[in-house]
């Protein structure tokens, strides 16, 4: 077993490149070319929530809170591995990192270098 499996499943956070709000494109699955914002980034165990991504159905009981139960939509995680990040010039890329000269860390495109 590698060390960052090992991590994962001792639930130790990853450094993960994705971000909340992020624009990201799925790579692989049922929901695979479908793009949407990433409401919840989980880095212990390496996972994000997408918005109408992985959809489930869930039977919500009513309680005194939730006045109202029935079927439910719910969104489910995805693998951080099964999500790539949208550029608007290339669409579909991975993360790199630019350092400037203030010492300031930029998230960029690898394909173009366009700052996302």
């Amino acid at each position: 077993m590698s060390r960052t499996a090992r991590a994962a499943r001792a639930g130790v956070p990853t450094k993960m490149k994705l971000r909340r709000g992020d624009k990201v494109q799925v790579l692989s699955g049922k929901d695979r070319g479908k793009t949407g914002q990433i409401t919840r980034v989980m880095p212990g165990t390496n996972r994000v929530i997408v918005e109408g991504v992985n959809v489930a159905k869930k039977h919500q009981r009513q309680t005194s809170t939730r006045m109202k139960g029935g079927i439910i939509d719910k969104d489910m995680p995805l693998h951080a591995s099964n999500v790539a990040i949208v550029c608007s010039k290339d669409g579909a890329t991975r993360i790199g990192y630019r350092i400037d000269a203030d010492g300031s860390k930029h998230r960029v495109c690898v394909h173009c270098g366009a700052e996302l």
